[in-house]
């Protein structure tokens, strides 16, 4: 941890210079301009924007135009800041995911992002390249209502750490088997006995701020966030889930927490003792500073079996003493239950603690029904999230361009016999949408890939969250011991866990053309982002009414990178047109449909150049005239140019880049 140029060291919840033998007599360093995650000492290196961990807050009001200036200066990566849970309407070039709606932006480049800010609510933006979100470049984006209210706002980013290592190399090392030393990385199970990623993390933070915790439970001392509340006082907490692989249960000592929202959507209040948080959700809960004034812990505890990382954070009563904590969690009995709202799972493997599952939340009166379901005219869709990662046995090819303003420039077709219900393929997979349509999609995670479960992020929509099914589990143990009926994962005499489940439907056919029972269509949950759990499935359903190319992948970032991630093509014809000079991007050798391009534009050029010899008109009777063609030469010849370069605008040359067919080859399911 540097402060400045000064290494600094933590103690007793402050900092201090490292030539500082008895922090007792004397003067901490102030922490604001120091990054010190969760106090471990020796370096470690993190991507942030600003100097700041997490980067800076966003806040804005709904119906903005918001513009963010964003330069690279990093030496050896390119980047790109996608805008979580903004649908992007009518700006699918500004959603920030390289190689599918924009060129990432080299290093010492710099790049605009223009869009409106809608609808309100808690996103947050991040880097959607590599594994620079996991080594700190995320912050919040709030988009408040424009309505005086006398609750204030406090946002909370938790996320896990690893002080270790640098993330690619966590990535590389999960692929070809981690090792401590000689040691290998032990598995690592959930608190239902399912998988979880292996990677190792060593603690959780909040706000940029934790501490590290030995094997006998002592803290380094490292300094921590805290929020100041006034007794009296109601408070609203935008909680994001920053974290890169693991989910945290969120609570506060001695105090309810009321969920209002999630996902930046309404919801009819819920009063829980926690809740759990995915990577890439976000909740808003409320709640009421009406303890004895004093500190409380605000806790995060991941759901790893035998083992609990911690995120610590401090609410502190304004006129309280500057000290740490003294309290614990709600004490669990016959008559006074825990509930514990998200659970990847249907029992919380605790005495007296109830688990809620997200869909037995309805959204606010405000909020909209579900877009109804049409025989003959709307579709559906199972997808099944597994191992290797892939969606349906199909790893992700990224594309070498950005297909959705160069969609004739790459082709990866999904095709058989390469992709099979028992073998894995890699090809750019795409469902194709549109026409307004609506579109039912079954999330599950079951086969031969079935492991840990998954946080799926949609890009460009919001969905209705109809029902969940979790898998079949023990009831005294909590474990999982099977998948739920309610899918028939392969056909007639196959063997499911030898299957991607490709091919997969309703075991009962009644349920098929939007006829699933028990769903909720009056008042459904709208999220962006939800877990897929171990065994189980979420029905849930969008209206196709936003012309793009959106992402679609598992927001744990491992999996991300390895694959388990695809694209919706949606009315793709009826994309608005693009700002003028969006940069393109291209592999050399250029493809041949961009090598036509340039040899027409070749051609083209010759012809112009030709089109009016120099040596018709004399200097001795034309002198102004001459002059006057040389100068219409040039203009022509810089017009041939632009057309060569820019074809997004002009037809000069054979190759524009309207939105007449996808070009791409995508998949069509």
């Amino acid at each position: 941890m540097m402060n400045d140029t000064i290494l600094v060291y933590p103690y007793n919840g402050s900092l201090y210079a490292y030539n500082v033998t008895d922090p007792s007599v004397a003067e901490p360093v102030p922490p604001d301009n120091v990054i010190t995650g969760d106090g471990w000492e020796n370096p470690r290196l993190v991507t942030v924007v600003n100097g700041k961990l997490p980067g800076p807050d966003i806040i804005v009001y709904e119906g903005q135009d918001v513009v963010v200036h964003v330069k690279n200066g990093m030496r050896s990566e390119g980047t790109t800041i996608h805008w979580h849970g903004l649908p992007q309407v009518g700006t699918p070039w500004m959603d920030g995911v390289p190689y599918v709606t924009q060129c990432p932006i080299l290093p010492g480049q710099s790049f605009t992002y223009r869009f409106k800010a809608e609808p309100k609510g808690t996103f947050w933006w991040h880097s959607h390249v590599g594994t620079q979100r996991s080594n700190g470049l995320f912050g919040a984006f709030i988009i408040k209502e424009r309505t005086e209210t006398s609750t204030e706002d406090l946002i909370l980013q938790i996320n896990d750490w690893n002080h270790d290592m640098y993330s690619d190399m966590e990535i590389i090392k999960d692929k070809y088997r981690g090792y401590d030393g000689r040691i290998p990385w032990p598995t690592k199970r959930s608190l239902d006995n399912s998988g979880l990623h292996i990677s190792p993390i060593h603690a959780g933070l909040i706000n940029g701020r934790g501490r590290y915790y030995d094997t006998n439970g002592t803290d380094n001392g490292a300094p921590l966030t805290i929020f100041n509340v006034m007794l009296g006082t109601k408070y609203r907490f935008r909680v994001i889930g920053t974290s890169s692989t693991n989910s945290f249960r969120v609570s506060v000592d001695g105090h309810t927490l009321t969920v209002v929202a999630s996902d930046g959507y309404d919801l009819d209040p819920v009063d829980v003792e926690s809740f759990v948080i995915n990577p890439g959700e976000r909740f808003d809960f409320e709640i009421m500073a009406n303890q004895p004034v004093g500190n409380y812990w605000i806790r995060g505890i991941t759901l790893e079996k035998g083992q609990n990382h911690r995120a610590d954070a401090i609410l502190h009563y304004i006129n309280a003493p500057a000290s740490q904590p003294q309290t614990s969690r709600q004490l669990c009995t016959a008559t006074k239950p825990c509930t514990v709202l998200n659970c990847p799972f249907t029992y919380y493997p605790e005495n007296y603690t109830e688990c809620v599952k997200l869909d037995k939340l309805k959204s606010a009166p405000s909020g909209k029904p579900a877009p109804i379901f049409e025989p003959g005219r709307s579709k559906e869709y199972f997808l099944n999230f597994g191992f290797p990662p892939s969606v349906n046995g199909r790893s992700f090819d990224t594309p070498d361009v950005n297909p959705l303003l160069q969609p004739k420039e790459w082709s990866s077709p999904c095709t058989s016999p390469q992709c099979g219900d028992d073998h894995l393929c890699k090809c750019t997979h795409a469902l194709e949408i549109g026409n307004n349509d609506t579109v039912q999609i079954v999330f599950f995670n079951m086969g031969r890939g079935k492991g840990a479960s998954h946080p799926i992020h949609m890009h460009g929509h919001s969905f209705y969250v109809l029902k969940m099914g979790y898998g079949q589990y023990n009831s005294t143990t909590a474990e999982i011991i099977g998948d739920n009926p309610d899918i028939n994962c392969t056909g007639p005499g196959k063997d499911s866990k030898k299957s991607f489940c490709t091919n997969a439907t309703w075991r009962n056919s009644s349920w098929l053309n939007g006829n699933v029972p028990n769903i909720e269509l009056n008042h459904p949950l709208q999220k962006d982002t939800i877990i897929v759990p171990t065994g189980g499935y979420v029905v849930l359903r969008i209206k196709a009414d936003n012309p793009g190319l959106w992402n679609m992948h598992c927001h744990i970032e491992p999996h991300l990178l390895g694959g388990m991630q695809m694209l919706i093509n949606e009315s793709f014809a009826d994309i608005p047109k693009a700002p003028d000079w969006i940069p393109d991007c291209f592999s050399y050798p250029a493809s041949p449909y961009r090598m036509g391009l340039i040899k027409n534009c070749q051609t083209n050029q010759s012809n112009q150049n030709d089109a009016l010899p120099v040596g018709q008109v004399t200097t001795e009777n034309h002198p102004g005239l001459l002059i006057a063609i040389l100068v219409m030469q040039i203009i022509m010849m810089l017009v041939v140019s632009f057309a060569c370069f820019r074809q997004r605008n002009y037809s000069t040359c054979a190759v524009c880049k309207g939105h007449d067919e996808p070009g791409i080859s995508l998949e069509q399911q």
